[in-house]
């Protein structure tokens, strides 16, 4: 009797460990990826970051926007246009 025991609880043991090993290897992480974009919404001259950071997030439904600045023939300061960044 003691020896069917010993084989129920191996088998158990076996059969828990198999069903961890295959749980754990089905489920694969995917990492968000970030992606930047010019601003779909915003017009104009882009001055401050936290404005264009709340018309991102708020009317394009975005992560994260910014005031970046573009290199078009003129100096950085000349132009300052709004980005988005989206992950996906």
């Amino acid at each position: 009797m003691a020896k069917s025991l010993s084989n129920s609880a191996t088998f158990g043991a076996l059969l828990c460990l198999l069903f961890l090993f295959l749980s754990s290897h089905g489920v694969q992480m995917v990492e968000a990826k970030l992606c930047e974009r010019r601003s779909k919404t915003w017009t104009g001259w882009c001055a401050k970051t936290s404005h264009c950071n709340k018309q991102c997030k708020d009317w394009e439904g975005v992560e994260h926007g910014a005031c970046h600045g573009e290199f078009l023939e003129k100096p950085v300061s000349a132009i300052s246009n709004a980005h988005c960044k989206i992950s996906f």
